[in-house]
């Protein structure tokens, strides 16, 4: 494969909902300008940038593929970019690699929720966009109605460049309104004259696009409203610069899987996209510490600068890091510098990647997409540039998790390799997370939804050879108190020789929420040694953790220590740390205990069609609204606050009842009393496991 210079290289990344032909459109965009020997398909497991088990197996995109197609003496890299929510971060990470987007769309399903997640996050990165619109060959397949569809729900200014002969089993050919000709596939392929019956809609297509070509440039406009003609090379130059203003999207369509119109796609990627070249300047910081902003030049001359977009993990030859250069070229061999880690790297096996396979080459240029294999302390996001000019790009804007889950290993034995393997998983995967929780003694996982961490339990079992079982986290209750008692705590015990000895009298009272426990020391007179005070604050320390209704931590609470005894022979620090222990269960008991969940503070954004739908289940959830604004068009932004204990899958949830067109956010807001019912469920949950387990 020949070298490319950032001028004749196009990044595009494949996007929209799953099942819409991507997968599909790379591979036969691959294979029609013969970067690809062969034709694969989703169906049978030969899809070009579907490499993983995973993928296969279930028949749809999870990681972020990489394929090239050359045509037109230019370097086409396609990134497959997966279509479903629990997946979005590979999905954003293609995006941010690329400098525009193909946003598929299905002629039978239209624009879906995956469809709209995936534009509006182009839009809002300011990328070029041009739609295609897929499986024209099927049955119910309808090129206007998705073209509705995106006007309508998308954006008004999506321009159709081309126009299908036919729809469904009858598609065999589109009119160019470019070059005003009619193309036909298959067997009868050629240029031909536009049919005498597709006349008036070419004309009125044809009307429309240059309307609002000319309505992005003044001069254009003049002379269109003057009878006058605009050329193809101007008509082209025209919508390549509303695209990159983000004032027109142009529209095509395609049956991928018979390559009919994927030479036209790959024609007008290298027409319309624009290079990495033509795009603006990027900024970075210098050094680790960010102190400076320094400006990016997607040229060779430039100091080297690229940024890891992907990590993959693969049995036998480790993890391989996708880079995209956005500055300098590099060679085979290269020694590079991670300014985030202080780390230097040397680029061993530089490759380029064809779906599962990967190619070396001895060098990349500006605009580049490359991998390469052991990096040893790289990982996804770092930013790779010199040691001599260090730069680091901000971190890419990835989804946060939605959806958590404990996780533990079937064997006991295979402790270590789930947290080794989780890891791993964390580091080609950011937005799977894991942490452990030691109050409730659980590694916690968590993800953007349960087929992401579905997969991910299928990865740990495939590369780490564990096998792993998810359930529901533990809530971490507290409990708390809401009347004052005081009483003693007394630790005597004789068994031969020196004894023990420790008395203690506790005024325990509530505090205010957040306190914590307070200890105050009241003692007068010297009824206690004070070198045993602190051990008796310990003891109702020990004691306030494991609580006295539910085995909870009891938190929020002040105790005085005001009067004791001791023996001047058998008092030691123990037997007053016994006699705390003693005094605070006794003591506790009578001070009105009572359970405290904790709330989580949600942030909704839904359509205004489900809204009623997610009032109503957040009351079902024993949630409470704190208020409710517009959140753009035909949107609203709700507030609420809901027990932990009740927001488990929540995600799944709400993408059911809004079609997946809602989103939220969650951040933890505060402990409250559980009400009498829920908490008495609570607490006999914890006797019985008691129990169980004595």
């Amino acid at each position: 494969m020949r070298e490319y210079d950032a001028r004749a290289i196009r990044n595009v990344a494949v996007v929209g909902h799953g099942a819409s032909g991507k997968t599909t459109l790379v591979d036969s965009l691959a294979f029609i300008s013969g970067s690809s020997r062969r034709r694969g398909s989703v169906k049978e497991g030969t899809a070009l940038t579907d490499a993983t088990p995973e993928e296969i197996e279930r028949g749809y995109s999870i990681n972020v593929g990489c394929a090239i197609a050359e045509w037109m003496d230019t370097k086409l890299n396609l990134l497959d970019a997966p279509g479903y929510a629990d997946f979005a971060g590979d999905a954003i990470a293609g995006l941010a690699a690329a400098d525009g987007a193909l946003v598929a769309v299905s002629a039978t399903a239209g624009v879906e929720v995956g469809t709209e997640r995936m534009f509006h996050e182009a839009i809002e990165r300011r990328d070029p966009v041009l739609f295609v619109v897929t499986m024209m060959d099927k049955e119910h397949a309808s090129f206007d109605k998705a073209y509705a569809a995106i006007r309508d729900t998308l954006t008004p200014n999506v321009i159709p460049v081309e126009i299908p002969l036919g729809e469904g089993a009858a598609f065999r050919g589109a009119i160019n309104l470019f070059t005003k000709r009619a193309c036909l596939y298959g067997a009868k392929s050629g240029d031909i004259d536009i049919p005498a019956e597709e006349r008036d809609r070419f004309e009125r297509y044809h009307k429309e696009m240059l309307e609002t070509i000319a309505s992005t440039d003044d001069s254009l406009l003049e002379r269109y409203l003057d009878g006058g003609e605009i050329t193809r090379d101007e008509e082209v130059a025209a919508m390549k610069e509303g695209m990159k203003k983000g004032q027109l999207f142009p529209l095509f369509c395609c049956a991928a899987d018979r390559d009919f119109g994927t030479e036209t796609v790959l024609t007008r990627l290298v027409e319309l996209m624009p290079s990495a070249y033509e795009m603006e300047e990027l900024h970075g910081f210098h050094g680790a510490e960010g102190e400076r902003e320094v400006e990016i030049h997607p040229e060779d001359s430039s100091p080297f600068v690229a940024q890891v977009f992907k990590t993959l993990s693969e049995p036998h030859v480790g993890d391989i890091s996708f880079f995209r250069i956005l500055a300098g070229a590099v060679e085979n061999g290269s020694e590079v510098f991670n300014a985030s880690r202080a780390a230097v790297e040397k680029l061993g096996h530089l490759s380029i990647a064809q779906g599962r396979e990967r190619v070396e080459v001895p060098k990349l240029h500006a605009g580049d997409i490359g991998c390469v294999a052991k990096l040893r302390n790289t990982h996804t996001g770092d930013t790779l540039s010199t040691r001599e000019h260090p730069v680091r790009l901000p971190s890419m804007r990835l989804p946060e998790p939605l959806v958590t889950f404990a996780v533990q290993a079937a064997s006991r034995t295979d402790d270590e390799k789930l947290q080794a393997g989780l890891h791993r998983l964390h580091d080609e995967d950011p937005t799977l997370e894991l942490h452990y929780n030691p109050e409730t003694h659980e590694t916690l996982v968590s993800g953007l939804g349960e087929r992401h961490l579905d997969v991910a339990l299928a990865k740990l079992k495939r590369k780490a050879g564990v096998v792993a079982t998810l359930s529901a986290p533990k809530i971490a209750y507290r409990e708390t108190i809401r009347a004052r008692a005081e009483g003693q705590g007394r630790h005597k015990k004789q068994t031969g020789g020196r004894g023990q000895f420790g008395d203690c009298w506790v005024r325990i009272a509530p505090a205010q929420r957040g306190d914590g426990v307070v200890f105050e020391d009241r003692i007068t007179g010297g009824v206690i040694p004070s070198k045993f005070i602190p051990a008796v604050e310990k003891g109702i320390n020990e004691a306030a953790t494991r609580g006295v209704l539910a085995g909870y931590p009891m938190v929020d609470f002040r105790v005085e220590l005001f009067d004791g005894s001791y023996h001047s022979v058998d008092s030691n620090e123990m037997s007053f740390k016994m006699a705390g222990i003693l005094a605070f269960k006794e003591v506790a008991k009578k001070c009105k205990p009572v359970l405290l969940e904790p709330l989580d503070e949600l942030e909704i954004e839904t359509p205004d069609d489900y809204l009623g739908d997610v009032l109503g289940d957040l009351s079902s959830r024993r949630g409470q609204v704190l208020g409710t604004e517009p959140a753009g068009a035909r949107r609203t932004r709700v507030r609420a606050t809901v027990p932990e204990s009740e927001i488990h899958l929540y995600a799944t949830q709400l993408q059911s009842l809004t079609h997946g067109r809602a989103k939220f956010t969650r951040r933890f807001k505060q402990y409250e009393e559980v009400p009498g019912e829920v908490a008495q469920r609570v607490i006999a949950q914890h006797v019985e496991e008691k129990e169980t387990t004595v």
